[in-house]
Order: structure tokens, then C-alpha cells, then sequence
């Protein structure tokens, strides 16, 4: 039984506690009964019968026996029958309680757990710690984990390997680069996995991908060989760096060691040929996959404006369900094109699909509408969101500046003033649309000047002087054409018709209230 567990065959393994049951409860220990929940990890009914037959028979008093039902909860998603197997325990474990803190899906009740466990005097081992460090996920778990780093140290567990791999694993996932180096470099026994953690943590960071390539080569030296995620990391840093070359020696090697119809690799292959400008390669990859998820339809999608809207309809034929990125690149590609027909038929896929609730879709559907010049488009699509972010907000400040709309730029700019901070895109738009407005005085903007210096957006390319409209090469403010003084003119939608007046006062409570 052990043996078919070890490998994977599970079924048979169940066949053999099966046989041996039907010999008699006496053909068969407490460690047949552990071995056989061992086997039940994907097959809860059976699981569940195993255990009334331990409480029957009453193997439920040895110790492995409920441990092993606690690890076949936890690995089910049954959390809640592991915590009563180990509430029943009169004297739990060191596994009892590691197998538990083990099966937490929520990081804070996990670490609340393993912080009660300390202060009751369990003494931890590594696996308590590599455990732990795992959910050390936020800023404030974070911290957390650095005291579980030291008494790492103070415990003298820092050269376990699983221990040294899941606190390279916690640094690099917050972007500590340096000390994930630290600990990695004073691993006495590295192996894949701790690899990976570190070529992962360059990637990821963005800044590191000379570092990822060179660990990469580092890897191969050793003598260890690299797996899928090792290819991603080593492939998505050639991306960073555009260094096709190196990329086209590792998709040989990847073609070399049987990953190269691996989903995972093959998305990174696809975006790196994107990114250099290889969509011939990017093709070429895509067609040879044997199977194809939602992100490699989604960046073939991103590949081509005109063909977006095909490659979507082959998605489907595919049976592949779409995300929200998918549609925010989708609109993308229909707005790049100017097709109004095939963007009204995305947003009522949309309506259709309950994907106009996801926020970043229904902001595209804004900047969207805003390019084909339909206003009530854009203020319904706007109006009927449950929440708006800043990028909701500044969608529609641009749409009114982008369509001459200048007054109704400023008093959006003034309402989303009052329900969040404005980025430097957001000054960048409403600076636009009071440049083009002659019924807007110019003090408006210096407001906006002054505003923006105190945030520090000075500096910021997006609202500089040298790309800012409101100052010319000639140091006048640009002057609108007559359309756009036409639209500005018009009745503003958000104020249900009533001509719009920007009082001074208001202004400067609105904006300078934020400092």
C-alpha cells in the first residue's frame, strides 16, 4: 500500500485495503487504517466511511490514525472536520499540530494558530517554521515572519533545507531581494526548489532580470537540473531585457528537456517573441501547444488589433472561458481599430457574461465610448458601476476632455477631488481640458499648478511644462477650436441640465482641502 501511494497509484493501494477487509477487521492495524486515508486525499466519501470504521473498530485512539484523518480533511478542503478530529485529541502530537497549521486557508488564522501553539510551549521544528513562513503573505505577516526568521537562527534551524527555501521564498515574494540573496547564498544544500524560489523572486522584482539569467546559467553549472518554473523565471527575464538571442538558446534547451508544449512555458514564450517583436515565433509556439489556457489566448489576443476579435471567437470554439484581462485587451484592440459595431457586441457579451461588474472592464468600456464620441455611453457605463476607483474617475475626466467637454472635465475633477486623491493622470486630463476651454479662466489651472507642485507632480513627464498644453511655445494657453467651444457649452449630464457654474471658492475647497 505504501509503496502505490509513494507512486500515485492510489486506487490500487485502496483495492488492497479493500481485500484485506473483507478478510476480517483482524487482517488489518492502525497502520493499514493511516495508509488507506492516505489513499482517500481525492475521494471524501470513502475518506469519511474509513473514519466511522477507525471509531467502530476503535483504532481512533491511535495516534496516526487521527492524524492521518486530519491530513485527508485538510487536503479535501475540509478544514472544519480536521479541526474537530484534533479538538477530540486528548494529547495531541507535534504531527497533530503541524498537520493542522497545515490545512489553515486563511493566513491570519493560521499564523493566530501558530502563535497560540508558541505560547503554550510547543517547541517548533522546521516544519512548524516552513509552515508558517508560508503564510506570511501581507506587510504586517511579513513582519511576523522576520521574527520567525530569528529564532530560525536561534534555534539553530537555519541549514534545514525546507526551512532555508521558504524564507527565500517569503523575501522574494516581498521584493527583499538582497536578504533572499543573504539567506540562499548561506544555504549549505540548495536543491530545485530553492533555485527556483530565488529565480522567481528576480523575476518577479523586474529590476533583477540580469541576476535571473546569470542564476539561471549558475543552475545549469551546478548540475541541477531546471524544471518549468525554472524555464518561466529564466524566460520571463529575457523578456524584461529583450535579449531574444539568450531567449531562442533557452527555447532550445526547453525543446531539449521536454517542456516545450508546457502551458506555463509556452504563455512566457509567447509574450517574450511579443515583446521582441517575434509574432511569427509567438504563432509558431502557440500552434504547437497541445493544450491552452486562458492566458495563452489572452496574450495571442493582445498580438493583434485586427485579428482580436477572431482570435476571441476561436477561444470559444475552443472552450476556453474568457477573463477580465482578456476583455480589457479586447476593447483595447476594438477601440485601436475603431470598430463601434464589434465593441457594442463585447459590451453586451459583457452584460451577458456579468463581466461589466469586474471594474477594469467597465473602465475600458469608458475610454472606449470616449473614442467613438458617445457621451451617453460613457456616463451610463459610468454611472451604473457599485464602486469607481481613481482610474474610473480619470476615464472620465479624459472622455470629457477628449471630447471638448471642458466645464464637465473640471467639475467631474472637482467630485472625484472629494472622494479620492488625484494621480498625476488626473491632473494631467483636467490640465488638458482647461487649456482647450475659453470659457475656463486660466487661474483654474494655476490652481491645478499649485495643487500638483504640492504633491509632487511637477517633475512628472505626464504634467511637466514641455508636455503640458497648458504651456505653449509661444507661453500662451492653447486655444480651443470652435466644435470643442460648441461642446463646452453644452449642458452637463451630471447636473441634470442646469447650466454649469465653477465658483472659485468651491475650487479651491475641493482641491486644496486634499493637501
Amino acid at each position: 500500500m505504501l509503496n502505490y501511494i509513494h507512486q500515485n497509484h492510489k486506487t490500487e493501494a485502496l483495492k488492497l485495503f479493500k481485500n484485506q477487509l473483507q478478510l476480517g477487521i483482524s487482517e488489518i492495524d492502525e497502520v493499514v487504517i493511516a495508509l488507506a486515508l492516505k489513499g482517500c486525499r481525492e475521494n471524501i466519501n470513502l475518506g469519511t466511511q474509513i473514519h466511522s470504521l477507525a471509531i467502530t473498530s476503535g483504532f481512533i485512539s491511535y495516534q496516526t490514525v487521527p492524524n492521518s484523518l486530519m491530513s485527508m480533511y485538510c487536503k479535501t478542503g475540509n478544514f472544519n472536520e480536521a479541526l474537530c478530529v484534533f479538538d477530540s485529541l486528548k494529547f495531541p502530537d507535534r504531527v497533530s499540530y503541524n498537520t493542522l497549521l497545515s490545512g489553515f486557508e486563511n493566513d491570519k488564522e493560521a499564523l493566530s494558530f501558530a502563535h497560540w501553539m508558541h505560547n503554550i510551549g510547543f517547541v517548533f521544528d522546521a516544519v512548524s517554521y516552513t509552515t508558517a513562513l508560508s503564510h506570511c503573505t501581507n506587510e504586517e505577516e511579513f513582519r511576523l515572519g522576520m521574527l520567525f526568521h530569528s529564532l530560525v537562527l536561534k534555534f539553530g534551524l537555519e541549514n534545514d533545507v525546507f526551512v532555508g527555501n521558504a524564507l527565500v521564498t517569503m523575501y522574494s515574494k516581498w521584493g527583499n531581494i538582497v536578504e533572499a540573496e543573504r539567506v540562499f547564498l548561506e544555504m549549505p544544500r540548495k536543491d530545485l526548489v530553492s533555485w527556483n524560489a530565488l529565480l522567481s523572486g528576480y523575476a518577479q522584482e523586474g529590476n533583477y532580470s540580469k541576476e535571473a539569467t546569470f542564476g539561471f546559467r549558475e543552475m545549469m553549472r551546478e548540475g541541477v537540473g531546471p524544471d518549468h518554473v525554472s524555464f518561466t523565471s529564466a524566460l520571463s527575464a529575457c523578456g524584461q531585457e529583450r535579449c531574444l538571442e539568450l531567449a531562442k538558446q533557452t527555447h532550445g534547451l526547453v525543446i531539449k528537456m521536454a517542456y516545450g508544449t508546457h502551458v506555463s512555458v509556452c504563455n512566457v514564450l509567447i509574450s517574450l517573441y511579443y515583446k521582441c517583436d517575434e509574432n511569427g515565433d509567438a504563432n509558431k509556439v502557440f500552434r504547437s501547444m497541445n493544450e491552452r489556457n486562458v492566458v495563452s489566448w489572452t496574450t495571442m489576443l493582445s498580438m493583434s488589433d485586427e485579428k482580436a476579435v477572431s482570435i476571441f471567437k476561436g477561444m470559444r470554439r475552443d472552450g476556453v472561458y474568457p477573463n477580465h484581462v482578456t476583455f480589457v485587451g479586447l476593447i483595447h484592440s476594438v477601440t485601436v481599430k475603431s470598430s463601434l459595431r464589434e465593441g457594442k457586441m463585447v459590451h453586451g457579451f459583457c452584460l451577458k457574461t456579468n463581466f461589466l461588474s469586474e471594474l477594469n472592464v467597465a473602465n475600458s468600456f469608458v475610454t472606449m465610448y470616449a473614442k467613438f464620441d458617445l457621451m451617453e455611453d460613457v456616463l451610463k457605463v459610468f454611472e451604473e458601476l457599485d464602486q469607481r476607483d481613481l482610474i474610473s474617475w480619470n476615464a472620465l475626466i479624459s472622455a470629457y476632455a477628449q471630447n471638448g467637454m471642458s466645464l464637465e472635465a473640471l467639475q467631474t475633477f472637482l467630485s472625484a477631488s472629494m472622494e479620492l486623491p488625484p494621480n498625476e493622470y488626473t491632473f494631467g486630463s483636467v490640465l488638458s481640458a482647461i487649456a482647450s476651454s475659453e470659457c475656463i479662466s486660466l487661474k483654474h489651472g494655476q490652481r491645478c499648478h499649485a495643487c500638483l507642485i504640492k504633491r509632487g507632480f511637477n517633475s512628472n513627464p505626464i504634467v511637466s511644462a514641455r508636455d503640458n498644453p497648458l504651456v505653449q511655445p509661444a507661453g500662451r494657453m492653447a486655444l480651443p477650436s470652435s466644435g470643442n467651444v460648441a461642446r463646452a457649452k453644452r449642458e452637463c449630464p451630471l447636473t441634470n441640465g442646469a447650466n454649469l457654474m465653477i465658483n472659485r471658492d468651491i475650487f479651491c475647497q475641493n482641491v486644496f482641502s486634499l493637501q
